[in-house]
Formats: structure tokens, C-alpha cells, sequence
């Protein structure tokens, strides 16, 4: 079966230590990610989680608590890290990247994701693919969440979907 790497979210706004968002592992996802990257070739998105223009619903409770990141999107801090250049993103205002544009470029493959934050946009993602019938494998050495208890728990959470949902390491995937 044919795989779609989706590389979630590894946008300075999580790499940086300066920014409220900050992830602390990850720098340690990097390298995995960049075996997974130069794996699939083509068979790679990456996304970006953006501020709407406008929020609305709960989502202005969400900005009232994070103004910081009210920002555009080609703020620097939504962009994608230096060390890696995608020639363009799926862009999503949900935690959530199973967007219709996403689906399009996955199609009927295995989707693989890897990316921050385990405890969030990629559970978030996960769990809408598999909802929409794709078979999910999230990379869990190739994932970092807000710290190493919380991605577990969204690890152990993500295997509660099985079949649907699978975690496999680098290797797994790889081999």
C-alpha cells in the first residue's frame, strides 16, 4: 500500500524556546523526521497550524489566553523551520490538519504522520483520518508532545484506535 508522510506542524512557533508554544524535545524528533523525509521522496506534506484572521466560536477564549499568537501567516513564527524547506504547506486555523486539501493529497494511501504535537495536532489529525476511514501510523520517535507524559498518554490513546490507528517507530516504518 502506497504511504503519504505527513510531517505536522515543525514551525519555529514550537521550536523556539523564546515562544510561549515551545516544545521541549523538539530538536530530538529532527533527526528521525529527516529519515522519514528523505524516505518518502515525494510522498511528503508538511502542515501549519496558522491563526485564523478573525476567531470565532471558542476559538476566541483560545486567543484570549494565547494573544501572543494572533499573528499572520507569514508571521516568522509560523513558518516552517529553516532546515526544512517544503515548496508549500497544508495550512490549517484547527489543531487539526485532516483538511480537505490534505485528504486530496493522500487520497486512498496509508497515511504516516510525525510532527508536534503528539498531544495535540497530531492526535487531532489522527483521529479525524481514521474517523474518515484512512489508515493512520503515527511515528512515535518522529513526535514530540508538551512534555514526555503527555505523549505517551496520546500515544497510548492513538493505539486504543487500532486497526485504524497504528504507532510504529522510525524503524518500523522504515523496515
Amino acid at each position: 500500500m502506497r504511504s503519504v508522510l505527513a510531517v505536522i506542524d515543525l514551525q519555529n512557533v514550537f521550536a523556539t524556546p523564546a515562544s510561549e508554544w515551545f516544545t521541549p524535545r523538539f530538536a530530538e524528533v529532527l533527526p528521525p523526521i529527516h529519515r522519514l523525509v528523505t524516505a518518502f521522496g515525494n510522498d511528503v506534506v508538511f502542515t501549519r497550524f496558522i491563526a485564523p484572521a478573525h476567531p470565532e466560536g471558542a476559538w476566541k477564549q483560545y486567543y484570549e489566553q494565547w494573544p501572543f499568537a494572533l499573528r499572520p501567516p507569514d508571521d516568522q513564527l509560523y513558518q516552517v523551520i529553516d532546515e526544512f524547506q517544503p515548496p508549500s504547506t497544508v495550512d490549517a486555523t484547527t489543531f487539526g490538519k485532516w483538511t480537505p486539501r490534505l485528504a486530496t493529497r493522500v487520497g486512498g494511501a496509508r497515511l504516516v504522520l510525525a510532527g508536534v504535537s503528539t498531544d495535540c495536532c497530531v492526535l487531532s489529525t489522527a483521529l479525524a483520518a481514521a474517523d474518515a476511514g484512512v489508515s493512520v501510523t503515527v511515528v512515535s520517535d518522529a513526535c514530540a508532545g508538551v512534555d514526555d507524559e503527555s505523549h505517551a498518554k496520546a500515544l497510548d490513546l492513538m493505539r486504543l484506535y487500532g486497526p485504524l490507528v497504528k504507532v510504529a517507530t522510525t524503524d518500523e516504518v522504515l523496515g
